[in-house]
């Protein structure tokens, strides 16, 4: 090379000349767009590489349109889903590199507009809306510039694209479970009656008990998400002298709270009484003992579908409604089937 030159950098405009296609095609077909086709993609892929060409973000959002980023608003930092809904969300997207930027809004609307903004100025091409429960929450309307999935908790407006956990399902799925077990006296201790989780919950579960022709074992009691709820519910249950064989606890933390009562009282579990969670919340599952049974929203599942969904979104091809995705139910060592 002669003093004085520099050597040109490959651009998106070489690579694509060379493979025959749009600057379009080819920055698709870099990020593996699966609206390119394979054949195409493998091309694209390939001269990049022969050309030494590495893509510049700024150039492609010129050329494109697109930053390659998204942004994920979440009210749940500091709970149980946020990093599983993260990790999902970032398992499909890095798969197209493209980066998830989180911002923590706190459960308060005035930080989440903030973020929302703050995001929109950084020219994000979607965003994704993740609530701390399941409760509706109120849509961000349909005038914003990207679009919006509503994971966790759903958008109350039905044309808005939102996915969650099927409560209800979950309900029934632990009432079933326990019937197959041979457990016939069921009791079942909920959480908080104001969140939509808790009478969902008992909704799926009470309607399962119906369709086998059982009867709910002592009333239905709601209470809190806490483990001291758990010990003060099933002490109730058993100074009332109410007959049971198994308990559908609404969350982990509740469910270590009555296993802790019922062996202080001698009840062998799973011997004499059958014990099932929610959450499946690992540091709690897997230190209890007897191994806690529990159910499993799947929560890494509904970040990478609302990641489909958002990316479906981008291309021209909106998703509506609400999704509710089946909760998984994993058996320990609390639930054995009686002989």
């Amino acid at each position: 090379m002669k003093k004085g030159t520099t050597k040109t950098s490959p651009r998106l405009e070489d690579v694509a000349r060379k493979a025959g296609v749009s600057i379009s095609t080819a920055s698709k077909a870099l990020h593996d767009n699966p609206r390119v086709s394979e054949q195409t993609r493998n091309l694209v892929h390939r001269i990049a590489e022969e050309l030494s060409y590495t893509p510049n973000a700024m150039a492609q959002s010129l050329v494109t349109g697109m930053s390659g980023t998204i942004g994920l608003v979440t009210s749940d930092m500091q709970g149980r889903f946020c990093t599983q809904i993260l990790m999902g969300a970032e398992n499909v997207c890095s798969a197209q590199s493209i980066s998830v930027l989180l911002a923590n809004a706190r459960n308060d609307p005035t930080f989440e507009a903030m973020h929302i903004q703050k995001l929109l100025s950084l020219n994000v091409d979607g965003l994704i809306m993740m609530g701390r429960e399941t409760d509706p929450r109120p849509s961000l309307g349909q005038n914003l510039a990207v679009p919006v999935v509503y994971a966790y908790a759903p958008s109350e407006d039905p044309s808005d694209a939102s996915i969650t956990c099927d409560n209800t399902g979950a309900g029934r799925l632990a009432i079933n479970h326990l019937i197959s077990c041979g457990r016939r006296h069921i009791a079942i201790i909920g959480g908080d009656e104001s969140f939509a989780a808790a009478t969902d919950r008992a909704e799926g579960a009470l309607n399962a008990l119906a369709d086998a022709g059982l009867k709910l074992a002592g009333p239905l009691r709601y209470g809190t998400w806490h483990g001291d709820w758990g010990r003060g519910a099933t002490r109730l249950l058993l100074d009332q002298n109410i007959q049971f064989d198994a308990i559908v606890c609404q969350n982990d933390q509740i469910a270590r709270g009555c296993i802790d009562v019922l062996k202080e009282r001698g009840i062998r579990v799973p011997d004499d009484v059958a014990v099932i969670g929610h959450d499946n919340w690992f540091e709690i599952v897997t230190l209890s003992r007897p191994e806690l049974t529990s159910i499993d929203n799947l929560a890494t599942d509904i970040g990478s579908q609302a990641a489909n969904m958002l990316l479906d979104a981008i291309q021209g091809y909106p998703h509506h409604g609400v999704k509710s995705l089946p909760c998984k139910l994993v058996q320990r060592e609390s639930t054995i089937c009686l002989e």
